[in-house]
């Protein structure tokens, strides 16, 4: 068989409530998600052994192999699950920052489950990958799915999202990770009530910007207080010209805006990244399928 090439795109919270704390110390989120057209992608090739590849802007941030990464647990998970035999030449071009909230290494560890059951010519069902994935993260489950969706528990009871129009995006990141154990330690206060799914499909992005108004990102305070940076970042995307709605992703340290057109989108990357060099900045669009 030939080579395959997986896509691993970034995840979105485009809300994120915290709703409760279970006796084991998970919290338990209610959250609705979505992809975008930018991400990391794997690819995958018959071999003996079992190999692991980095190339891409942040695949250095990964350490010289990648031994520790998320893409050769998940697929030795994999190989020892189906009892496969063969191995992979398995290579990750990382685009996405490392720590950053947008689900990179989740989507990385389910682009590779997705494409060693086609390599090694598994049918998997899809409740065993999804089973596989949350062993790794919480997040896997959701990226191996790869569409929009509303989170609820600890982020594995997924339900269907509304369908969203493909609208602009502008992603900010500073270039310092926020590991996620961190910002739950660091939250304060009541619980929220949860923001349940939209009434209906948003028609454009300024429809998606008004029914998400509402509903913020519970984990914003607390990312803030460990990287102040974080409200930088927001305050340069909710002035930019054109801004319809900013806020953080996940945990942190990622921040984004929707915009009503690319044009707007793209003047608005430009920008924020000539005033502030140090950010990763990147203008792309919500995936719809």
């Amino acid at each position: 068989m030939a080579g395959v090439v997986r896509a691993a795109p970034a995840k979105l919270n485009l809300t994120l409530q915290i709703v409760g704390r279970r006796p084991d110390g998970y919290h338990l989120l209610d959250s609705l998600v979505a992809f975008t057209e930018l991400g990391d992608t794997i690819a995958a090739e018959e071999s003996d052994a079992l190999t692991l590849a980095l190339d891409g802007p942040f695949g250095a941030a990964l350490g010289s192999d990648g031994s520790e990464n998320l893409v050769l647990r998940a697929a030795r998970m994999l190989r020892a699950e189906a009892g496969v035999a063969a191995g992979a030449a398995l290579r990750l071009t990382k685009r996405l920052p490392i720590a950053s909230g947008i689900g990179g290494g989740s989507s990385d560890a389910a682009a590779t489950l997705l494409a060693l059951s086609r390599l090694w010519r598994l049918a998997p069902a899809a409740e065993d990958l999804a089973r596989l994935g949350l062993a790794l993260g919480a997040d896997v489950p959701v990226c191996l799915a790869g569409r929009t969706a509303r989170l609820e528990g600890i982020g594995e009871r997924i339900g269907p999202g509304p369908d969203l129009p493909p609208c602009p995006l502008v992603l900010v990141n500073p270039g310092i990770g926020l590991p996620t154990p961190q910002v739950f330690r660091a939250r304060r206060g009541a619980f929220s009530a949860g923001a349940g799914p939209l009434a209906a499909a948003p028609g454009d992005a300024e429809a998606l910007a008004a029914a998400l108004a509402p509903f913020g990102n519970d984990l914003t305070e607390a990312a803030i207080s460990l990287l102040p940076v974080i409200a930088e970042m927001l305050a340069a995307l909710e002035t930019s010209p054109g801004t319809l709605l900013a806020r953080m992703s996940g945990s942190g340290a990622t921040c984004f805006a929707l915009f009503a057109s690319e044009v707007a989108a793209t003047a608005a990357a430009a920008a924020v990244a000539a005033a502030h060099p140090g950010w990763w900045v990147a203008a792309t669009r919500l995936k719809t399928a």
